[in-house]
């Protein structure tokens, strides 16, 4: 953060000074809104949320060392009162981020991937400057802001996570610290309830390009129509990067190894160069064409982007973190979060992971649907139950959906590869109550050479049934 007084910051979010606040107090970060993470020089913002009252937790984040806190309410500290805490963190974090002398912001959206590729993208333009990126997925109207007022005078790049639950959430995002290069990977059906639709998905992520300056760059993914069709949503000069032939920056010669990463020429137009990708799954190839193309415009040799990304691992958790156990059972940790598309490609990473494996999968119903999420679960119940899994376990509420549908496709599996004279093959399917439920009922089917699929919504918690089968293992 670019140190200032607290006069100052009161200034900038229209706020009053209290509780003996010393208008001269100079706050140097970090901007907390956990009380334990304050330190000396620290500013700490007080949100009331649905468990607890940062207000209640000021005093203590003064002892800690934090300079003041920003509130809504008088507390017994240093304070700011601003009528909405949240308002006034995006007024500060947009006064620092057009106070940042050499930075080039970089926005990343889309409706899977976003934060893959804002990591693999953060390794690329630390190769060339000093980088500010989202710790996980702080990509909302909070997490935003704060990662801005982590940049300082020595910033030379913002690489942001842009999300949205409504229309206009990324526009006002992007006025927080304008983007001159706009990344949009896919448009899919992540909170398609909320939406209402795909043309509205694509209407709000579209919103980035739209903030773009002419002098900008909009990156967009080719093999993607509705994110193709953006190009006619700015006035920034357009790249593109995808599979395709028309891609600027593509991926040819892809091949998938026995562990489920891919191996593709790096193609662009001053040269071509191997990448061999550590992360999982076929779809990290669009997230690493993505991050490449927002290098190339940067400037970064070819050779050296396809370095990178050859070295990248799984920098932040949950996403498709692959671990074997001693006992030689793999678990697919890929637990942050659900949506259809996402459930599609974690069904086909573990496909080609789990060949000639038996394979299993813990899930749970997913949500923000609206009213398709009786079928949208279903299919996904479906592609789960004829995925020839020896076992799946469905946990949480609201399963029904994906269980019958899991166990129709199934029985059509079973029927189909049935041998004369055998019974057929089976997928053992088990509904239980949560993430701790499924890890009891999982443990004992599973034995050495074993592979485990765990993915759902991020409400569910099922990163506690991974934490659990893997803890076992070390007993």
């Amino acid at each position: 953060m670019i140190p200032l007084p607290l006069a100052r910051i009161a200034e900038i979010t229209s706020g009053a000074l209290s509780g003996m606040a010393d208008p001269r107090a100079v706050v140097r970060g970090p901007v907390v809104i956990d009380s334990r993470d304050a330190e000396p020089g620290s500013l700490f913002v007080a949100f009331k949320g649905a468990r607890s009252d940062g207000h209640d937790f000021a005093a203590q984040a003064v002892r800690a060392g934090a300079v003041a806190v920003l509130a809504s309410r008088p507390v017994e500290a240093p304070t700011i009162i601003v009528p909405d805490t949240a308002a006034a963190l995006a007024e500060l974090a947009t006064s620092q981020a057009a106070a940042l002398p050499r930075a080039t912001v970089i926005g990343v959206t889309g409706s899977a991937g976003k934060t893959t590729t804002k990591d693999l993208l953060a390794r690329l333009t630390a190769r060339i400057g000093p980088t500010i990126a989202p710790a996980g997925n702080y990509n909302n109207e909070i997490g935003h802001p704060l990662t801005v007022l982590r940049a300082d005078a020595d910033t030379r790049y913002l690489v942001l996570e842009l999300s949205a639950r409504t229309i206009g959430n990324i526009a006002d995002l992007a006025r927080i610290a304008p983007p001159e290069i706009g990344v949009v990977l896919n448009v899919g059906t992540a909170h398609i309830g909320v939406f209402g639709g795909k043309e509205a998905i694509a209407k709000a992520k579209g919103e980035l390009v739209e903030a773009l300056p002419r002098t900008g760059v909009a990156v967009l993914n080719y093999d993607d129509p509705q994110v193709r069709a953006m190009a006619s949503r700015t006035d920034a000069r357009v790249t593109y990067f995808g599979r395709a032939e028309e891609a600027v920056i593509r991926a040819e010669e892809l091949v998938m190894d026995e562990r489920g990463r891919a191996s593709f020429t790096l193609r662009t137009p001053s040269g071509a160069a191997p990448v061999r990708l550590k992360l999982y799954g076929a779809h990290a190839v669009d997230n690493a064409l993505a991050a490449a193309a927002a290098g190339y415009e940067l400037g970064l040799p070819v050779a050296t982007i396809a370095a990178e990304l050859s070295q990248a691992e799984p920098r932040s958790r949950w996403r498709m973190e692959v671990t074997d156990r001693p006992d030689g059972v793999t678990i697919v940790n890929d637990a942050y979060n659900a949506n259809p598309d996402s459930m599609r490609a974690a069904f086909e990473a573990l496909g080609m992971l789990g060949r000639g494996r038996r394979r299993f999968a813990v899930i749970a119903a997913l949500r923000e649907l609206g009213e398709d999420s009786p079928a949208l679960n279903a299919e996904v119940g479906r592609l789960a139950g004829g995925s020839g899994l020896a076992g799946l376990i469905v946990a949480g509420p609201d399963a029904g959906p994906m269980l019958e549908g899991a166990h129709a496709a199934a029985q059509q599996a079973a029927q189909r590869a049935a041998q004369p004279g055998h019974p057929p093959p089976s997928t053992h399917i088990v509904h239980v109550p949560d993430a701790q439920a499924a890890a009891a009922e999982m443990g004992p089917w599973l034995r050495p050479g074993d592979v485990v699929l765990i993915k759902g919504p991020r409400a569910m918690g099922l990163e506690r049934t991974a934490e659990l089968l893997l803890g076992g293992a070390a007993q």
